[in-house]
């Protein structure tokens, strides 16, 4: 598994960051590879928050399986994916020391033999780490709109 990290700053505080990430149904607004959520449990908020993501990326169409298993308001979210893809990610926001919120997004995936394994994880990393740049790129947009 390699991890991939992205992170970005905001000009907004963390509790408007965080405004819109606890926002788990919102995400297909500014995620490019997130096309549609559907939530598993009747809460779709906090610890224990399951929820189907169909994810697109290129050619490559699958149905990303979560569950919130982190839920610290301002500062952290993290997620389990055991669907297609396993492994976990995590938001992690800070106040930065020149104003506004650090954001950073990890991600550890381990992909099926059938997207290459290991192989196609390493291949992939870039491209996935490109994706995510511009998620933040978009997430920064509203965000910063909105304040």
């Amino acid at each position: 598994m390699t991890p991939i990290t992205v992170t970005t700053h905001l000009d907004a505080a963390p509790a408007e960051v965080w405004d819109h990430l606890r926002d788990i149904a919102s995400h297909v607004e500014w995620m490019a590879d997130a096309e549609t959520i559907r939530f598993r449990t009747e809460q779709t908020t906090g610890e224990g928050t399951t929820f189907e993501c169909d994810t697109k990326i290129g050619p490559i169409r699958l149905t990303d399986v979560m569950e919130i298993t982190e839920w610290d308001p301002e500062r952290t979210m993290g997620v389990r994916h055991t669907g297609v893809v396993t492994g976990a990610g995590r938001f992690a926001l800070a106040p930065s020391a020149r104003g506004g919120t650090s954001l950073t997004w990890t991600e550890e995936l381990r992909f099926p033999w059938w997207l290459a394994g290991t192989l196609g994880e390493r291949v992939g990393a870039p491209v996935l780490q490109r994706v995510w740049t511009g998620n933040l790129s978009r997430l920064k947009a509203l965000v910063d709109t909105d304040a």
